[in-house]
């Protein structure tokens, strides 16, 4: 064996996790990494100029994990000392006719906190110096504000626990995993695209999007039916994002707070190098066939390529929400169609895989477009999975493969599920 274990995929479950497992083991050298690039993996959802960090959920479960993230980001010495973490707080319009607002502010208060803070649309308007003044803010119909929440540095806090991971003796291999080696008792470990052969007692995929694609060559091998496969647990789904550099003039930007629309999409404060980040909450599927006639979603190989549409859909949304960012015809910098693995109820899955000649494969994947916030803390409940311990009924049950039946029809951001086709998005 090559390894204790596997992991696949270098993003926030991947690297939290490892971080966690060396943590426990006397010999961290036991566990491998791999990833298709250097940290931090380029094409990977969780790499990023930047990510929201907050605790504002309808459901308590997610309130408790975000509450318990920020004190990592703060405390955390890897975190604390390398600056990613800004606590900026965020300033949410919440739809007519909503009470998303009045559900979060209950599970706040179910643990003894009340951090939010009514804002009359006035309010949101003139604080912040302003910046809000000509908003469109008639589709909603109340406002809160909350400080605790703020953003972190995505790219270079990944960097940081990569590098944190490798001092402790972590193997990071760099290579492309193309398909699972199976053997008589189950999974064996992992050949990449080069060629090269890993081999683990156990694997551990977090591989976001790229799930799908990675497991359909396994899928068919033990003739897994369409509702077993992994994509009737989490599908590939893509967001468009628009990015814009900020002159030197511009500084009065940096008084914004996360700045959120209803479930139109968010505005994130300047990077230190004056990028500000518009991303949209309307996403997509990119649909192909497999070999075996298994329909799959996948990412997109040219990430910077969105099409008109999309980029359309962008300027919207800037317009009506910071329209003066783009007066006189001043044109969004870039863009970057994101990609992440979502799921029916937007849990992640992090479980054993069911199928019993796979019982040495797990999963940790399924971010949904908001589990990035949880890199400091997440890989220790992984860990729990990969050594058989329980993270408590509610986090096995809302992490759990997901039967027939048992899949829940609401979720924790349900407006982000796909409902139509890239190629369709002209």
């Amino acid at each position: 064996m090559d390894a204790e274990i596997i992991i696949i995929g270098a993003g926030i479950f991947g690297l939290s996790t490892a971080y966690h497992l060396a943590q426990r083991t006397s010999d961290p050298s036991a566990i491998i990494v791999l990833d298709r690039a250097p940290p931090p993996s380029k094409s990977a959802a969780s790499t990023d100029l930047n990510k929201i960090v907050r605790a504002d959920y309808s459901n308590r479960l997610y309130t408790e994990l975000g509450l318990e993230a920020i004190e990592a980001w703060e405390n955390n010495p890897i975190f604390k000392n390398g600056g990613v973490y800004h606590q900026t707080g965020w300033i949410m319009c919440d739809e007519k006719g909503s009470d998303l607002g009045q559900r979060i502010r209950k599970n706040f208060q179910a643990i003894g906190l009340d951090p939010m803070q009514e804002l009359s649309e006035d309010d949101v308007r003139q604080d912040w110096g302003g910046l809000l003044k000509d908003a469109d803010l008639s589709p909603f119909g109340s406002f809160y504000w909350n400080p605790l929440a703020g953003w972190a540095d995505a790219g270079r806090a990944l960097e940081i626990l990569a590098r944190e991971i490798k001092a402790m003796g972590v193997r990071y291999i760099v290579g492309e995993a193309n398909r699972l080696i199976l053997g008589e008792n189950g999974v064996k470990g992992v050949e990449t695209k080069s060629g090269d052969k890993l081999t683990a007692e156990k694997v551990l995929l977090c591989t976001g999007a790229w799930t799908s694609a990675l497991m359909s060559y396994t899928e068919d091998a033990l003739e897994i039916s369409s509702e077993d496969r992994i994509e009737a647990q989490m599908t590939a789904a893509g967001v468009c994002v628009a990015h814009v550099q900020l002159s030197e003039e511009q500084t009065q930007y940096n008084r914004l707070p996360v700045y959120v629309y209803g479930g139109q999409g968010e505005t994130i404060p300047p990077t230190r190098s004056g990028i500000l980040k518009f991303t949209s909450s309307s996403s997509f599927r990119n649909t192909i066939s497999t070999p075996t006639n298994h329909a799959i979603s996948v990412p997109t190989e040219n990430q910077s390529d969105a099409p008109k549409g999309l980029r359309d859909e962008c300027l919207n949304a800037i317009q009506a929400r910071l329209p003066q960012i783009l007066s006189n015809n001043r044109p969004v910098d870039y863009y970057r169609l994101c990609w992440d693995a979502i799921t029916p109820d937007q849990h992640p899955l992090i479980t054993q895989h069911p199928h019993p000649h796979l019982s040495n494969l797990y999963l940790a994947a399924g971010g949904s477009f908001h589990c990035w916030k949880f890199l400091p803390t997440i890989g220790k409940y992984v860990t729990n999975v990969l050594a058989g311990i329980s993270n408590g009924a509610d986090r096995d049950a809302a992490w759990a493969w997901k039967y027939e039946g048992t899949k829940s029809k609401g979720g924790v951001h349900s407006k982000l599920k796909p409902d139509r086709e890239l190629r369709e998005i002209h």
